[in-house]
């Protein structure tokens, strides 16, 4: 008997190998035809990378006539980081709902429903919300709301789900068994385990609605974006470079505090 186990393993490693290097073999060669078949050009520019690069980090940081620009961005800044609040809020809300469905300790066969729902939000961009969206209300801050609202139920409420599956049901039980209905069981032996970790996610999520935001003023949603794409078009790098310091700095700060935050939470 253990004779034969020896043997079926060997059979089963032999065989894991061969499938190992057959696939390595069909990579290798898709990536020689990729490689093959693409053409690979480079532009040449009037300007030096180098100093493109000054334009960008020194000169706005150098150059009185820029320095004064600053408030005007960080206004820019803080209308991209109220619309990723908004929508950051919005989403967390509507989010709970939609993953107690899509969670099979809950809902039992009809969690297919949920399931279904999170992935096809999850399956659009927000930039193609946005763009919806823009077309629908018009151009503004309104539509990056909306957008942001939207797109980020798809991951909250995937993750939402996941933090449900994994709680403790003897508690939800005791509560069935002690006469509580459906709706208490969920309100006081499900939420008090889950609200720190959606609390926690619903913080990172705000991180990265943020980051968005600052894409979707590309399409006319509000933000920091049209500016940004505006200036980056008309080559005017000091401009670009005065964004991307305020971006980078009010990106940093967020993360930095939500990492706190977080830490504090879970």
């Amino acid at each position: 008997m253990s004779e034969q186990k020896i043997s079926l393993r060997k059979a089963q490693t032999k065989r894991g190998k061969i499938i190992f290097y057959l696939t390595l073999l069909i990579l290798s060669i898709l990536y020689l035809v990729a490689i093959s078949k693409t053409e690979f050009s480079i532009s040449s520019s009037q300007a030096s990378p180098l100093e493109t690069l000054r334009r960008i980090f020194i000169v706005p940081i150098t150059n009185g006539d820029y320095i004064v620009q600053f408030p005007e961005y960080i206004g820019y800044m803080l209308e991209t980081i109220a619309i990723a609040f908004a929508g950051g809020v919005v989403a967390t809300l509507l989010a709970i709902p939609i993953a107690f469905l899509a969670a099979r300790n809950i809902s039992k066969k009809f969690s297919y429903i949920g399931k279904a729902i999170l992935n096809a939000i999850r399956a659009i961009p927000e930039l193609i919300f946005a763009i919806i969206f823009v077309a629908a209300v018009g151009i503004g801050p309104y539509a990056g709301v909306l957008a942001i609202s939207i797109n980020s139920i798809g991951m909250l409420g995937k993750l939402y789900a996941e933090v449900i599956e994994s709680i403790d049901l003897s508690t939800v039980d005791a509560i069935r068994a002690s006469g509580g209905n459906r709706l208490q069981a969920i309100w006081y032996g499900v939420l008090p385990q889950v609200l720190p970790e959606f609390s926690s996610y619903s913080i990172y999520r705000f991180e990265i609605d943020v980051r968005a935001s600052t894409v979707l003023g590309i399409v006319g949603a509000g933000g920091i974006g049209a500016p940004l794409i505006l200036a980056t078009y008309q080559r005017n790098w000091e401009d670009v470079g005065l964004i991307l310091i305020v971006v980078i700095v009010f990106v940093s700060l967020i993360d930095f505090l939500s990492g706190k935050i977080r830490k504090k939470l879970v």
